[in-house]
């Protein structure tokens, strides 16, 4: 058994054998992968661009960490209100765009100091109406000190906790997105996702399938299932969707677009 380390796999060699098996949710019965997502509420968001690209990085900075401490979750809403132009909006976005706007404004803060909202300042949802989603201090890391009644009000902070990346890029082919995910943690992709609204388990296995990328998720491990290999995909729609938020999908063809 492949046990990771504090410095997981960094000495491996990239064209190194690779396991039958391998899942960052369950690495000798620990888990490296950070919460679960839903870019649904509070309201409909299609926002899954970040979802992916920002689960992924969160797991890999957990990975980094070797699991220890409390979990480091992203503010998507931040790429929302700054990224619009760049990354995407409520309207659809890029998974690589999303690490390109990290990359080049070179950090991100955590949720705990912005909250995802669902709105873009395209949105004409009624939720996000009449409120500022502009790139502003307020919109990009805040807090507030105590009720309005007793006085109290909302300031943006000038210094807090973020995360950072050096470099991204893209990878293709089952060889080498087996390579990445293991080598260095999940990874953002796209999907067909129309094919899986209805999915409620099991082993996605349909090479007729359109493959056609209209929705980002991530992938985060592989596995066997009666001779056949499966991709662990995790989504961005909450656990109540699929195997508690993840979908299985056969590797070695391309299915629903994922390679």
């Amino acid at each position: 058994a492949i046990e990771p380390t504090d410095v997981i796999h960094e000495q491996l060699n990239y064209d190194s054998d690779l396991p039958s098996t391998w899942n960052w949710g369950n690495i000798s019965g620990k888990s490296y992968l950070t919460k679960n997502l839903n870019q649904h509420l509070p309201q409909y968001c299609g926002s899954c661009w970040a979802h992916g690209a920002m689960s992924a990085l969160g797991d890999r900075i957990k990975i980094k960490r070797n699991a220890t401490g409390p979990d480091i979750n992203l503010s998507i809403q931040y790429i929302l209100n700054c990224g619009t132009k760049s990354a995407g909006s409520c309207y659809g976005g890029s998974h690589l765009g999303a690490y390109e706007f990290v990359h080049k404004k070179g950090f991100i803060p955590y949720d705990t100091c912005l909250p995802y909202q669902a709105c873009s300042d395209d949105s004409d949802e009624p939720w996000c109406e009449g409120r500022d989603w502009s790139c502003s201090d307020m919109n990009t890391c805040y807090t507030c000190n105590t009720f309005s009644s007793m006085g109290g009000k909302c300031v943006a902070l000038d210094t807090f906790p973020n995360a950072s990346i050096s470099e991204y890029g893209s990878v293709s082919g089952v060889k080498d997105i087996k390579n990445e995910i293991y080598l260095r943690g999940p990874i953002a992709c796209g999907i067909n996702a129309n094919a899986i609204l209805d999915y409620h388990g099991g082993v996605y296995d349909n090479t007729r399938t359109p493959r056609v990328i209209d929705h980002i998720v991530s992938i985060v491990g592989w596995g066997q299932e009666n001779g056949t290999e499966y991709w662990i995909v995790r989504n961005s729609w909450g656990e109540y969707w699929g195997e508690m938020g993840m979908i299985r999908v056969a590797t070695g063809s391309n299915q629903l677009g994922l390679e």
